[in-house]
């Protein structure tokens, strides 16, 4: 494997832990309201890990065989992202938005926890050692799935985001902006 590929597998180890980490903590329920901001910056930051991967050609793994891996147990965090987002949780998504204008139902917490399971999947093969396999599946898994779920989700978390930031009374914002220059 070049040098290239081995930082790229290496960066990619990197960015995957700290989605897990992130969406983990989120999904703790420690600071709900830090939940939807750290939910996009982590959704964000694996979206560029996975255009840095579909960017390039199509990696082949050493072995003809993917290995058997011991999948993790995502339900507490589906669960938790789905309470923190109660009410929030399911949205209006198109099923190809290049194919078809046929409507769907999207989730939040589904499309966090398909993330966060194809990321884990990746690591769980990097960690192991086979490390081509590691790049096959998180490019192969973001091109068929986890790229799509990810993008819809970031872009949900952001017009939430910027409902919740912009639609705001207009009294209580100029009462908020005249108490912020006058102490």
């Amino acid at each position: 494997m070049s040098e290239e590929l081995t930082t790229l597998a290496e960066e990619s180890a990197h960015d995957a832990r700290a989605y897990l980490a992130t969406v983990t903590e989120v999904a703790s329920g420690s600071a709900p309201d830090a939940a939807i901001p750290m939910t996009l910056l982590a959704l964000s930051q694996a979206l560029v890990m996975g255009a840095r991967l579909g960017a390039i050609q199509d990696i082949l793994p050493a072995e003809r065989f993917e290995a058997d891996t011991v999948e993790a147990e995502l339900d507490p965090l589906r669960t938790g992202i789905a309470n923190l987002f109660e009410g929030l949780d399911e949205y209006a998504d198109l099923v190809d938005p290049v194919t078809s204008t046929e409507l769907a139902t999207g989730s939040l917490s589904n499309d966090v926890t398909v993330v966060a399971s194809a990321l884990a999947h990746g690591l769980r093969h990097f960690d192991a050692g086979r490390v081509s396999e590691a790049l096959w599946w998180w490019q192969f898994s973001y091109l068929s799935d986890w790229g799509e779920r990810a993008a819809s989700a970031l872009r949900v978390l952001q017009s939430l985001l910027s409902h919740i930031r912009l639609d705001a009374d207009q009294e209580t914002v100029a009462d908020a902006e005249f108490d912020a220059l006058h102490p």
